[in-house]
């Protein structure tokens, strides 16, 4: 049975913490990001990156990641939930990691986030369980590096998004570019 993409949980921290606290709803702001989330900017809010360039725009306003990582972790055994690593929104039923870049999001009833590329797994993962970084990585069967810990995207359209809302996605015109880490 087919099923149809949707959101699991959502989530957002006011201040630059390595989890986000699981809401029953979060706002998204077309060109800025979670509202109330300490990513949420027009220019880029990660502080590692305000460091190197705080005028570089912000490609990282939502992270995202499908529950079925967690399911993948779970079996390595670790235990991770909705939020702990991170994310704003957790889905299941769509593979965010084969999508392409500027893929658009249609969440719920009325926003849209476009995909930008890949979360790069840092040692704050370790930090949280011993491991959890090579967990998230793996390799193709030609060597290349696969980052697993989610994608990234931009606001195009705002709107509430709330778990349980339903997934549509939109490609963009071709070719594709594969996501790459921002």
């Amino acid at each position: 049975m087919l099923m149809n993409p949707q959101v699991v949980a959502v989530g957002s921290s006011p201040v630059h913490a390595f989890s986000k606290d699981i809401a029953s709803q979060i706002n998204l702001l077309a060109g800025l990001g979670v509202d109330g989330d300490a990513h949420c900017g027009v220019t880029v809010q990660h502080r590692s990156r305000v460091a190197l360039d705080p005028s570089q725009p912000n490609l990282r306003q939502v992270h995202l990641i499908h529950v079925e990582l967690f399911e993948e972790l779970a079996a390595q055994g670790f235990e991770v939930a909705p939020g702990q690593i991170g994310e704003n929104i957790t889905t299941c039923h769509l593979k965010l990691l084969a999508l392409p870049v500027d893929s658009e999001l249609h969440i719920g009833p009325s926003a849209i986030v476009r995909l930008t590329g890949l979360r790069n797994p840092c040692e704050q993962l370790n930090q949280f369980q011993p491991g959890l970084t090579a967990a998230v990585l793996g390799r193709t069967p030609e060597g290349q590096l696969v980052r697993k810990a989610g994608v990234m995207g931009v606001v195009v359209a705002g709107g509430v998004v709330r778990p349980g809302d339903a997934i549509s996605l939109r490609l963009p015109a071709g070719p594709h570019r594969i996501l790459e880490r921002v």
